[in-house]
């Protein structure tokens, strides 16, 4: 990767001393155009989604920049506008404000709003009263994108009052005609190691970088490389354990799990990681499920393969004594295996949803956006088993309703049909219009 080449400015290690000495925190932002405004996108998806968004709106009229943080940003970024912090964590809060008054930021955007740089980042923007639009995989299943303002999932802004959500959505018009969209598993991967790639390469350049996840990127591209090996075996595994519980009458719960790293359980549930609520969901089924039950584990999709959770899911089982009523699921759609479970258990994970809107009663055991009286059990995971109910239909087809009218944008991020989806419609809502129909 040439650095020479890329249209970045750079903020490097000295630059807080300079904002510091110009005060930069006190000059206000310089207006944007009549209609037009100044965009800032910070980190996004490990992909090709913020230099597509910010093709679509600099097409808008709008005006673009984008600071990358490693490599892997600036790889996927390619676009004029770029800027390079170099800097260290302590010192973004002021570099962000220099950022923000030098180019007349009127808007932030990033995904995820867990990530260290972007808790600071909305702290800054809240102070400065500068809107903050955060990406997120969709709270609704699939082929919807969250795209909402001011925080995501436990950040969001969002009631839990079911009354609410049914008096709102009485207001709202039917939902645009909505189709499904193409995603590739292995265009993720591919994209996900061509970043941990760019981010290793250019650790010497962007010598402050620490990624927000657990690992180094080599030992998690050497994950997705082991996962990617064994991907048709695994698959061949699904199968037979699909084809097993559907020629078996014996009811079964689902737990999918998620993702180790993902920071909507470290921020939202009483969990760190994973292994924790795997025991707490193996223990309790153990205690407390009925004799003929049975607990399908499912591996997220998107499992870089770090850590063997089949096996740590088959040693649970057998020191709760349930070996033989464990399945473990590697691979394959949730969709089916979901529709015939007899209840979900999850953290917070939005396959919830999913579970939801197939009328599967769920329960919650962190803290999720869909976890309200009328939608989610509220008995808790003991009794759950034995006395599970179904969500009330109504509520959550208002809930779902009003999600789509505040946060929800359709498309995905993993094909160019899909990705073009969630460009037209995120600069749309962006700009204040309603979905349209595809």
């Amino acid at each position: 990767m040439s650095l020479e080449k890329s249209p970045s400015t750079v903020l490097g290690t000295g630059f807080h001393n300079e904002v510091r000495n110009a005060g930069m925190a006190a000059v206000a932002p310089a207006a944007a155009p009549r209609g037009k405004r100044s965009v800032l996108l910070l980190q996004g998806l490990m992909g090709p989604l913020f230099r597509r968004l910010g093709q679509g709106l600099i097409a808008a009229g709008h005006r673009v920049h984008k600071v990358n943080f490693n490599g892997g940003d600036r790889l996927f970024w390619r676009l004029p506008g770029g800027i390079d912090y170099r800097g260290t964590l302590d010192d973004w809060p002021k570099a962000l404000e220099s950022i923000i008054a030098q180019n007349g930021i009127t808007d932030v955007i990033l995904f995820g709003d867990c990530r260290d740089h972007h808790m600071i980042a909305t702290q800054v923007c809240r102070t400065l009263r500068i809107p903050v639009h955060v990406f997120e995989e969709g709270y609704i299943r699939p082929d919807w994108v969250t795209f909402e303002r001011d925080g995501v999932n436990g950040h969001s802004t969002l009631p839990r009052d079911p009354q609410w959500y049914r008096e709102t959505a009485a207001k709202l018009p039917p939902v645009p005609e909505h189709r499904q969209v193409p995603s590739s598993f292995r265009r993720r991967a591919t994209e996900g190691l061509a970043y941990n790639a760019a981010d290793v390469l250019t650790r010497w350049y962007y010598s402050n970088w620490n990624n927000h996840r657990p690992w180094h990127p080599l030992v998690e591209a050497m994950g997705w490389v082991r996962k990617l090996r064994r991907r048709k075996e695994r698959e061949a595994e699904a199968a037979n354990l699909m084809a097993r519980l559907e020629a078996s009458d014996a009811p079964y719960y689902l737990f999918p799990l998620q993702l180790d790293s993902d920071a909507q359980i470290r921020l939202h549930s009483p969990f760190a990681g994973i292994a924790e609520p795997l025991k707490l969901v193996v223990e309790s089924f153990a205690a407390h499920a009925p004799a003929d039950a049975r607990l399908v584990v499912k591996e997220h999709p998107l499992d870089n393969g770090v850590r063997d959770w089949q096996q740590v899911t088959c040693d649970m089982a057998v020191r709760y004594g349930v070996a033989d009523r464990v399945d473990y699921l590697p691979a394959g759609d949730i969709v089916p295996v979901a529709r015939r479970s007899r209840g979900m258990i999850t953290i917070n994970s939005t396959s919830g949803t999913l579970g939801l809107s197939m009328g599967i009663p769920a329960v919650v055991l962190g803290n999720a956006i869909y976890d309200i009286d009328g939608i989610t059990y509220q008995g808790g995971l003991d009794t759950f088993w034995n006395s599970p109910n179904a969500p009330d239909e109504g509520t959550f087809k208002a809930f779902r309703r009003v999600l789509i009218d505040r946060c929800l944008i359709p498309g995905g991020f993993f094909s160019e049909e899909a990705l073009a989806q969630v460009v037209r419609h995120s600069v749309a809502r962006f700009e204040g219009h309603p979905l349209q129909p595809e």
